[in-house]
C-alpha cells in the first residue's frame, strides 16, 4: 500500500501557523485541528489572533478551534466568536467540562443553530450516542474519539471506533475522527475501523511515506543507520 492510496482523510494536529500554511500549500492534508495544549507547546500568545490568521490563510479545508472556558454560557459565547472566523471553522466543544458535567445541551443548541462542531475528548460509545443525539443531522459535525489515549489505558480502540463510525454514518451529518494518534500504524487501524478522519502530529505526518515500504529494504536501512551513528561517534569495542 502507498500512503497516497489511503481513503481516510488526514488532518494535521498542531498550532504552528507557518507550518500549517506550508502543509496546506502541499495539498495532501485535508484539514487542521488544534487544542490548548498544542498552542501552549507552540508558544501561541494571542489565541484570537492565531485563529483569525489561520482562518484567513486557510479557507478551503476544515479548521478546528477549541473553546477555553469551563462554564457553558461562556463556552457558547466563545463558540460563536470562533465560528465567525470562517465557514470552514469547526468549533471544538469538550464532551464534558472539568466538573464532569455533560455538554449535551450546549452541543444541541449550537448545532441546531447551524454551528459546525467538533465534539472532543470522547472515550466511550455511550458518549458517542449522547453526542449524536444532540447533533443536528443537517449540519456538518465531527465526533473526535481519543483512540490513542484509549489504547494508553490498555484497551483496544478499534471496536470503539468501529461502533462510533457505524452510529455516526447512520446519523448522517457526523464524521468520526481518530484522535490522539501515537504511531503511524494508527492510520491503518483508523481506516480499517471505518473512521473518516485521523489527526496526525508533524512527526507522524513525515513518516507517512514509509507505509508499504519493503521490510527487507527497511531492515537494511536500519542496519546502516546503526552503523553510521556508531561510526560518527567513534565507538570502539576492540
Amino acid at each position: 500500500m502507498n500512503y497516497k492510496d489511503l481513503k481516510i482523510d488526514i488532518y494535521a494536529d498542531g498550532a504552528d501557523i507557518e507550518k500549517m500554511k506550508k502543509q496546506h500549500e502541499e495539498g495532501f492534508v485535508k484539514g487542521f485541528t488544534t487544542n490548548p495544549t498544542l498552542m501552549k507547546k507552540a508558544g501561541v500568545e494571542d489565541y484570537r489572533a492565531f485563529a483569525k490568521e489561520a482562518a484567513e490563510s486557510i479557507t478551503d479545508v476544515s479548521l478546528s478551534f477549541e473553546v477555553f472556558s469551563d462554564d457553558f454560557p461562556t463556552m457558547e459565547k466563545e463558540a460563536k466568536i470562533l465560528a465567525g472566523f470562517g465557514d470552514n471553522v469547526f468549533v471544538k466543544i469538550p464532551v464534558t467540562n472539568t466538573k464532569g458535567e455533560h455538554s449535551t445541551e450546549l452541543i444541541r443548541k449550537l448545532s441546531h443553530e447551524g454551528l459546525k462542531l467538533n465534539v472532543t475528548a470522547i472515550f466511550t460509545v455511550e458518549q458517542v450516542k449522547e453526542v449524536l443525539d444532540a447533533l443536528d443531522p443537517g449540519v456538518d459535525s465531527i465526533v473526535s474519539v481519543f483512540a490513542g489515549r484509549i489504547t494508553n489505558a490498555g484497551i483496544d480502540a478499534e471496536p470503539i471506533i468501529a461502533e462510533a463510525a457505524e452510529l455516526s454514518h447512520k446519523h448522517g451529518g457526523a464524521k468520526v475522527l481518530w484522535a490522539s494518534s501515537r504511531e503511524l500504524f494508527n492510520v491503518i487501524q483508523a481506516e480499517r475501523s471505518g473512521a473518516d478522519i485521523i489527526t496526525l502530529t508533524d512527526d507522524i505526518l513525515k513518516a507517512l511515506p514509509t507505509i508499504g515500504k519493503d521490510l527487507n529494504e527497511y531492515s537494511l536501512d536500519t542496519v546502516n543507520m546503526f552503523y553510521n551513528d556508531g561510526k560518527a561517534l567513534g565507538y570502539k569495542i576492540i
